[in-house]
């Protein structure tokens, strides 16, 4: 039984382009395959022994204050002040600050004394200026979805959570171009735009906690890369409050504004060292009104990237989203997370998720069947499916999407996200393993399409055996053939050690430079993304 998949109409492809594909593809029907008898040696779905931070954590600072009883007692004050959106909230007890503390993987762990959640930009403007005068160091934190420490404190700074300035501030239906604060979650503002026949130019496995305000500070990328590109070429205006309380508005909806240094892109990407995002200008393109999504299977990694050829000639401007990931990926998610099914048996040792997203559903459903008819002929695929309902839709993409919890319930892991070059980009995974041998378990996964190798590896419990078998090999490998250390996860805490391996000194040099100028006192993140000298 094949899936087949029209998009927004629902209607199944023809009988003149289905019947043909259906004869030359041999597809499972739509029922949950068992996973093989892979089971994670020695502590499979059991949790992490031991935290990583103080493994990456460099020594406390001594100009930086601790928050004292009066501080929790003037950011009170502060937060009780109305300022057209309401108050804001002071947290203080064990309870509600140990989900600020923690990331989602309960790797990077601090001691926040306190978490903050302005209602407004004025409020943000407050804590900042306050916490700059008397050195008290502050981290930024939105979803808390991401995966090297950048949103959790390190000791004990201050957490401030934008998840009370949530909401939508102006929509333009003509140009597309929607004006938000940064606690808005990434769904919710996709929903929002659904109605209005738009769709946000991001979407992450995340997508349900993370909030754009922190999508823009770490330039995530994400499963739409391919076809709408970075945040930095999306976002047109941002409102931030800069150390000391000053606030940079330049918030507008204007596409084109060549008119000097365009500071903005300072802050997309710099994972709140130099400020906090608290409104965002962001440009959306038209939602699709076909989208399609396939799952083929592959035989090697060489043939993955020779199907990325054939799909980018054959499906051209409807293609939306190429990725890849291992048979090892596959049988991790259905031995931990059974509620997911797979149309393909985990017998093959790669699988690729194609997206197709387009306005005209005739024209997109033959291309894509004319695309699978190819690739079966030419022997690249071997096995395949196209989903027929939006049920289907989604479940092909969880297998994609669920990978990370899968590895957040096997036991610990360690993750690397990084830009490598196609053509070698599995070879890392193999070599990985080879170095890694029976102390942990290698899954390669990833965005093929703007060369994103997620590499992991799983184990029962952290430890300094095996990080030390991954880092710096990982990096160096990665630096040899000219990759970056970090694709769109960001530095944080885990990697800003490792940010030579990608940036040459003297680029580094003027990244400090630029620190200094906007944060003179090093109040914001610190211990993040620079070392601070």
């Amino acid at each position: 039984k094949m899936w087949l998949r029209s998009g927004v109409g629902r209607a199944s492809l023809t009988a003149h382009h289905a019947l043909p594909l259906r004869k030359r593809l041999s597809l499972t029907p739509f029922a949950q395959v068992g996973a093989s008898a892979f089971v994670l040696a020695a502590g499979a779905g059991t949790p992490c022994a031991s935290r990583c931070v103080s493994t990456y954590a460099p020594p406390k600072r001594t100009d930086l204050a601790p928050v004292r009883p009066q501080d929790i007692a003037a950011f009170k004050q502060m937060l009780a002040k109305d300022h057209g959106s309401g108050a804001g909230k002071v947290v203080t007890t064990a309870e509600e600050l140990e989900p600020l503390n923690r990331d989602w993987l309960k790797k990077f762990v601090g001691n926040a004394p306190v978490g903050l959640f302005p209602k407004s930009t004025q409020h943000v403007s407050d804590i900042l200026g306050y916490c700059n005068t008397h050195s008290i160091p502050i981290v930024p934190q939105g979803g808390n979805t991401g995966l090297v420490g950048g949103s959790v404190p390190v000791y004990d700074e201050v957490v401030l959570s934008l998840a009370k300035m949530n909401q939508v501030v102006a929509f333009d239906k003509v140009s597309g171009i929607v004006t938000c604060e940064a606690g808005v979650i990434l769904q919710q503002l996709d929903e929002y735009l659904s109605k209005e026949g738009y769709i946000v130019p991001l979407d992450l496995g995340a997508k349900g906690s993370c909030q754009i305000g922190g999508n823009v500070s770490t330039n995530a990328g994400g499963l739409r890369y391919l076809r709408y590109g970075s945040m930095k070429g999306n976002v047109l205006g941002l409102q931030v409050v800069l150390p000391d309380g000053s606030v940079v508005d330049t918030l507008n909806a204007l596409r084109k504004d060549n008119t000097g240094y365009d500071i903005k892109q300072l802050f997309i990407g710099a994972e709140g060292t130099l400020g906090i995002i608290t409104g965002v200008s962001l440009l959306c393109p038209i939602r699709p009104k076909v989208m399609n999504v396939a799952l083929i299977a592959v035989k090697s990694f060489e043939d993955v990237q020779k199907t990325f050829v054939r799909v980018r000639s054959q499906l051209g401007e409807i293609l939306s989203a190429y990725e890849f990931f291992d048979r090892e990926s596959l049988e991790l998610d259905l031995a931990q997370l059974p509620h997911l099914r797979s149309p393909l048996a985990p017998d093959y040792p790669f699988y690729i998720v194609i997206e197709t997203s387009g306005s005209n559903e005739t024209h997109d459903n033959e291309k894509l069947s004319n695309f699978l008819e190819t690739a079966m002929g030419e022997g690249l695929a071997v096995d395949g499916a196209v989903a027929q309902d939006t049920t289907q839709f989604s479940q092909i993409w969880a297998l994609r999407e669920s990978i990370t919890e899968a590895l957040s319930r096997a036991g610990g892991v360690y993750k690397y996200d990084l830009s490598v070059p196609i053509g070698v980009m599995y070879d890392l995974v193999n070599d990985t393993r080879k170095r890694v041998g029976d102390k942990g378990k290698v899954y390669g996964y990833g965005h093929v399409g703007d060369s994103n190798l997620h590499l992991n590896v799983s184990v029962p419990k952290y430890s300094d055996e095996v990080l030390a078998l991954l880092e710096p090999f990982v990096y160096e490998w990665t630096a040899k053939v000219g990759g970056s250390v970090s694709a769109e996860h960001g530095l944080g805490l885990m990697k800003r050690n490792h940010l030579h391996y990608s940036k040459p000194a003297q680029a580094i040099d003027k990244m400090v430079h630029i620190k200094r100028l906007f944060d003179p006192k090093g109040i914001m993140n610190p211990y993040k993304v620079l070392q601070w000298c």
